[in-house]
């Protein structure tokens, strides 16, 4: 932070170091985080507006929840399209067919693309007499190695979720509240009938419809879903409040 500083202190050096300000404001000699060819005032500005950025610059994840939350509400029609066309036509491809072949289809499909398009630009390089080197050239040399820094940082996010996951199944299945081990009971119960009419990946195709249904449905509809709901969520309330005070221990508990 003494760099903005000193540059905004040099209006006040006198004429006869004039000749010593262009180095002054390129940032001290060379120095990277210089301003060359800026103002006094652009030049500070901007230097203190890169310095916080670089200061407060946080790892990126690979999908933000912005990216997710615009992806599932449409706000781009060919990203969304294409995003739930493709794993549509793998959910549908694995109801037909087994996991390997549908895995070995995937990559013998990328590999002929990839090989039909490498063997074209050599042809094409070799009647033209050009040297563009290889087509995936820049593909090629993107760095996509984990550091071990985001590693750890994705695993401390892992474990958080998973530690609050190991608690809430020991609460469930200890017994801790009993309606919550009521609830979960009844839930399983239910999924015993839907098991017996729908298989996972059928159950996976119907998850991602609603994904990409629901969300802009209930935008549009907003006000009459909450409604409703809010008259769901009352009467359940109710429900479940007799319920609590028809369990022995659970008024004592209350009381206490």
């Amino acid at each position: 932070m003494a760099e903005p500083s000193a540059v905004t202190q040099s209006p006040s050096i006198s004429s006869s170091s004039s000749g010593a300000e262009p180095s002054a404001l390129g940032g001290g000699g060379g120095s990277p985080g210089g301003c060359p060819a800026l103002g006094t005032k652009s030049c500070s500005s901007s230097c203190a507006d890169s310095f916080v950025s670089s200061s407060s610059s946080q790892p990126v994840s690979l999908f933000s929840t912005s990216q997710v939350h615009d992806l599932i509400f449409w706000r781009d029609v060919k990203k969304t399209g294409f995003v739930f066309g493709t794993t549509l036509i793998m959910l549908l491809s694995l109801a037909a067919f087994s996991v390997i072949s549908v895995v070995s289809y995937l990559i013998l499909a990328l590999l002929s693309v990839t090989i039909s398009f490498r063997v074209y630009k050599s042809v094409i390089q070799a009647v033209q007499k050009s040297e563009e080197g290889h087509p995936f050239k820049a593909y090629l040399d993107v760095d996509i190695t984990l550091s071990s820094e985001a590693f750890h940082n994705y695993m401390n996010a892992a474990m958080v979720h998973i530690n609050r996951a190991l608690k809430l199944i020991i609460r469930l299945f200890l017994v801790e509240d009993l309606v919550d081990s009521l609830k979960l009971a009844v839930f399983m119960w239910l999924m015993t009938y839907v098991g017996a009419v729908f298989n996972g990946i059928t159950l996976l195709i119907l998850a991602e419809l609603l994904i990409f249904s629901v969300p802009i449905v209930y935008e549009k509809y907003k006000t009459q879903i909450d409604h409703y709901v809010g008259i769901a969520r009352d009467q359940t309330k109710s429900i479940v409040e007799k319920i609590q005070a028809k369990l022995p221990g659970i008024a004592k508990k209350k009381a206490e």
